[in-house]
């Protein structure tokens, strides 16, 4: 009698150890899942920035490119204008001094 309730006390013993490494591992394998999301996370923050970053310095670009583009015309525009003046004023030259022979006549 005592050996078989010795040898029971045996045999639960083992269960609750089983249970015990069992229960272990279950919480071992949700700290890894927690930190594996954690880090899928972090990953997907990073990546988001770097987009947000990537886009930032386009937009930057762009602006700088279109800026530059505009700065170009304008000089062009202002060229183009003092060139048409002094072309103007060449013309009324001329009209002038035609003018002036058909007075003196």
């Amino acid at each position: 009698e005592e050996r078989a309730e010795r040898k029971r006390e045996r045999e639960r013993e083992r269960e609750r150890e089983k249970e015990h490494e069992r229960e272990k591992e279950r919480q071992r394998q949700k700290a890894e899942r927690s930190r594996l999301e954690q880090q899928r996370a972090a990953e997907e923050r990073a990546e988001m920035e770097r987009l947000e970053r990537e886009r930032a310095e386009q937009a930057k670009s762009d602006r700088e490119r279109k800026e530059r583009q505009r700065m170009e015309q304008d000089r062009v525009d202002r060229d183009r204008g003092e060139r048409e003046k002094r072309e103007r004023g060449r013309d009324d030259d001329v009209e002038r001094r035609i003018e002036e022979r058909y007075r003196d006549r």
